[in-house]
């Protein structure tokens, strides 16, 4: 989206009359609900978002304190060309400094301090993986550029594991890929393949983590609270502790419309009748539905059962085809689980391990590890980072907080003989303790120093899930009057899910497709369309000591492009 296009939206006739009511109030509600009022022209006191829990944020959490420790049941990599995101962030004000915006404040940020990763992957109980490369053969490249050119639809419902040779998965690249996205081999190869094209202009940066951009703080504190303070402050109402639990939804041909929400307000069944010239946004699914929380002496319990969020999609889902199909993306916990822990360190010892390991000292307010350090032959995959500290604003100067993840919570550690998922916080550090070359003896020096809970998430990759076209519905399905999906599951062409940008591009196109606005969403970045871009990802792909990147730059690019404007690029 040019200047050109960011014009002042006129005043959509009647928009006096409209109700809006959120269900949920993650990013994608508290976008919906600022771009409703900043472009809709809607006064705050007409929208109401209704939240199951007594917080908002949704996945983007962060809590705690430094007595009984920290958590953040997860963590976002940001970029650049996040144009949704940075469009809503560009108006919502900073309340750390008067007259600034968050982006302003986070982009100044950046810009001092740029993310770059020094220590990217270890193994061998510590020792660090220098290589840079992706360590791809020509078989890999091939098919990764075929996967590129594909079409969605031949893709089809394919797994990852079903398109690629067998040697792709001892590639440096998937390591990075599956640790920095957490794709498994079982997830839909459409999703890599969107992934791949939506940022292949930070291919070069795959070892090293540079061009992606970090928080002050966890999200909760830098991003959710000024948006939800904001909405406040212009009268929206927030009402939480409260489920919905069903809409009627009234199908008349292809006209369908929401006519009355039903709720369990504390308690307490309610129902709020509604007209067409109401609008209903839903955030369908949930990748933190249900999680459960540990502490060091106690190992998160798995809850199967099927939370508000996915059964109320399901309700709403049995009543007409266009509104999806949440049992492909929910029914199958044990692709779509994996576990975190948060570790709150309070002492020198652990925290002088992790900075020997991030090869940097954790300064304040800049980068520390520089993003994950996956642990390579662990059996559970376990990564771990520092970002910047402090990363809670009531964390004590002496305090450092580390959050860690693994892929496969079923599968034995290395140094403990339990599946990662039975484990308690204090034997979830001891694990990456042992990977950090620490032996048994010399371990409780560093388990004194720390507090550790760990979080089950039943639901966080079940975005990924494989699926075909009409599995998630679209962002206003066709015949909707007054009700539009919002979120990681609903569908947005060519953008990628387990991403605040999709979260919030879905906010974008409901209330501009709703209130028929003159000004058109933020493009996708278009990087695949960029030959620089192209190039340097070419360029990435092949592995120096196979003589390859030379062969193919000189005698193949440069041959084509010889003497043209694009030759120089090059």
């Amino acid at each position: 989206m040019n200047n050109y296009q960011r014009i002042n939206t006129r005043k959509p006739e009647g928009i006096e009359k409209k109700r809006a009511f959120l269900i949920g109030s993650g990013i994608a509600s508290l976008a919906a609900a600022e771009y409703l009022m900043r472009d809709g022209h809607m006064q705050g006191s007409q929208i109401t978002i209704f939240e199951q829990d007594d917080i908002s944020g949704g996945a983007m959490d962060g809590a705690g304190n430094p007595e009984d420790g920290f958590v953040a049941r997860g963590g976002r990599e940001m970029e650049a060309h996040y144009e949704c995101l940075w469009d809503l962030f560009g108006q919502v004000p900073s309340i750390e400094e008067e007259g600034r915006t968050v982006l302003d404040e986070f982009r100044e940020l950046n810009e001092i301090d740029p993310n770059f990763s020094k220590v990217r992957v270890i193994y061998n109980r510590g020792e660090k993986h220098r290589r840079t490369d992706l360590g791809l053969h020509e078989k890999n490249t091939q098919e990764l550029t075929k996967l590129l050119l594909a079409k969605e639809e031949d893709l089809g419902t394919q797994t990852v594991d079903d398109f690629f040779d067998s040697s792709f998965f001892e590639t440096d690249m998937w390591l990075y890929w599956r640790s920095m996205f957490a794709f498994e081999t079982w997830h839909s190869v459409v999703e890599m393949k969107r992934y791949m094209q939506r940022f292949i202009h930070l291919m070069p940066g795959m070892s090293t983590m540079r061009d992606l951009l970090f928080t002050k703080y966890n999200q909760y504190d830098s991003l959710i609270l000024p948006l939800k303070k904001y909405l406040e402050s212009k009268g929206v109402h927030f009402v939480f502790n409260t489920a919905v639990t069903d809409l009627d939804i009234e199908i008349e041909g292809d006209s369908k419309t929401v006519t009355a929400i039903h709720l369990n307000k504390e308690g307490q069944e309610e129902t709020i009748p509604t007209a067409s010239d109401d609008l209903i946004f839903f955030t369908n699914g949930s990748m933190t539905e249900n999680s459960s929380l540990g502490d060091t002496d106690t190992a998160p319990v798995l809850d199967r059962s099927e939370g508000a969020v996915w059964h109320l999609w399901k309700k709403i889902a049995a009543k007409d085809d266009a509104f999806g199909k949440p049992e492909v993306f929910c029914n199958n916990i044990s692709k779509t689980k994996w576990e975190s822990f948060t570790i709150t360190v309070k002492g020198r010892k652990m925290r002088e391990l992790l900075e020997s390991f991030a090869e940097r000292k954790f300064l304040p307010h800049r980068t520390a590890t520089g993003g994950i350090i996956t642990v390579k032959d662990s059996n559970w995959l376990l990564s771990v980072t520092v970002n910047r500290q402090p990363q809670f604003k009531n964390q004590p100067k002496d305090t450092t907080v580390a959050w860690a993840y693994a892929l496969f919570p079923d599968n034995k550690g290395d140094f403990i003989d339990k599946k990662m998922s039975e484990c308690s916080g204090r034997e979830l550090l001891q694990e990456l303790l042992y990977h950090f070359g620490i032996d048994e003896g010399e371990m409780q020096a560093y388990l004194d120093e720390c507090i550790v809970i760990p979080a089950m998430m039943p639901y966080i990759t079940s975005q990924f899930m494989p699926r075909a076209k009409g599995d998630r519905p679209e962002v206003i399905p066709e015949g909707s009057v007054n009700l539009a999906f919002l979120g990681q599951f609903c569908e947005i062409e060519d953008d990628c899910v387990f991403t605040v940008e999709y979260s919030i591009r879905s906010a974008i196109m409901a209330v501009y497709g709703f209130l028929n606005l003159e000004k058109p969403v933020p493009e996708i970045y278009p990087s695949r369309y960029d030959i620089r871009a192209l190039a340097a990802a070419v360029k990435t792909m092949k592995t120096d000591d196979e003589g390859i990147l030379k062969k193919v730059a000189e005698h193949v690019i440069k041959k084509k492009l010889e003497n043209t404007t694009f030759e120089e690029l090059l």
